[in-house]
């Protein structure tokens, strides 16, 4: 019996988290002030308005101690307030402050540019077909 040859380049995750390491490097070179989480956290807040803790995290596909960590360190920050829902009082809501809005519209034209420069090594064919792929496999 012959044994298949392992070639961890050629392998998806490891291709995957290079891709990432990548945009990761990008993000950071454009947005210093906040994390790729927190950036995304305040996107769907700026999207959505007011959410549910518990819904943001669906949103933002981060778990609940996670999301909890985000919301905490932005609270600090002044870029998020919370309270508890009126109908429900176990649920905490969650919207972006003045000053998250302001920083919102100080990073959004950057994500754009974050994205773009991530896919720059692609044609334009090759970025979409590579965003349909990866919603297929999310």
């Amino acid at each position: 019996m012959t044994q298949k040859t392992y070639t961890l380049e050629e392998q998806i995750g490891f291709l995957l988290r290079r891709a990432t390491q990548r945009h990761l490097s990008i993000f950071g070179t454009h947005i210093a002030e906040l994390t790729p989480t927190q950036f995304a956290a305040i996107a769907k807040l700026a999207a959505h308005g007011s959410v549910s803790q518990n819904e943001l995290g669906r949103e933002t596909a981060m778990d609940g101690a996670t999301i909890k960590g985000v919301i905490d360190r932005l609270s600090k920050r002044g870029l998020v307030v919370t309270r508890p829902d009126d109908t429900d009082k176990r649920r905490l809501l969650v919207a972006l402050s003045d000053e998250g809005n302001a920083v919102w519209e100080t990073v959004l034209k950057q994500g754009h540019r974050i994205s773009e420069e991530t896919l720059e090594p692609l044609k334009p064919s090759e970025q979409a077909q590579l965003l349909k792929l990866l919603e297929k496999l999310a």
